[in-house]
């Protein structure tokens, strides 16, 4: 299976990564995986496992975190063709573009109408396995944005962010089961450009084709 993207390791100020991230992003792989991109997948991909093997496993880490299902759906689907697993690594909840900003974080759906914004409190780090800095707001409507969980990427050191939220803290634990279980949402900067796009696919090759 592959992972979206490896853990960083280092120490984080909760309320510096919150600034670190500042920025509206849209989902991640609809970014990286749109068709002008083919070739810059195959190359980085060749530079690692050669020309021979690069489409396969360029197409193989494609697919790995294009899943359209998650939670109890996911772990019973998977339990029952294991070669089927992927992650889901879109945004969910209506929401098309997240806006961070301070200690504020802003939901937009596709039209850029406003889903949620809530103003947002470090409260603790979650397990290793996950590796997020939970943040949470005092809002008592907030729903499935009653907590933002945050990984230790930013723009700056990983040209993307990953990132986790709902209601449940235990679950936003668990990255293999519970509600929440194959899916970690991650997002792109909307005005990156094509070197910051370059970059991230050549970590995600790296991180993942190295290992095959």
């Amino acid at each position: 299976l592959v992972m979206p993207f490896a853990v960083a390791e280092e120490t984080i100020d909760p309320a510096q990564l919150m600034e670190d991230v500042a920025g509206t992003y849209v989902p991640l792989f609809s970014v990286l995986n749109k068709p002008e991109y083919d070739d810059v997948w195959l190359s980085h991909s060749a530079e690692i496992v050669g020309e021979e093997n690069a489409q396969m496993i360029a197409d193989m880490m494609r697919a790995s975190t294009t899943a359209e299902i998650y939670g109890p759906e996911a772990v019973e689907a998977y339990a029952a063709d294991p070669e089927s697993m992927r992650f889901d690594c879109y945004f969910t909840e209506g929401v098309s573009k997240f806006v961070f900003d301070g200690n504020t974080v802003t939901g937009l759906d596709e039209a850029g109408n406003e889903v949620f914004s809530h103003s947002y409190t470090y409260v603790q780090e979650l397990p290793e396995a996950i590796s997020c800095y939970a943040y949470k707001t005092d809002d008592a409507d907030a729903g499935e944005f009653t907590y933002i969980c945050l990984s230790p990427d930013t723009p700056a050191t990983t040209w993307h962010i990953e990132f986790r939220y709902g209601d449940d803290l235990e679950a936003l634990g668990q990255m293999y089961e519970g509600k929440y279980a194959f899916w970690q949402a991650a997002g792109m900067l909307e005005d990156a450009d094509e070197e910051m796009i370059d970059n991230c696919i050549e970590l995600f090759c790296t991180e993942n084709a190295s290992e095959k």
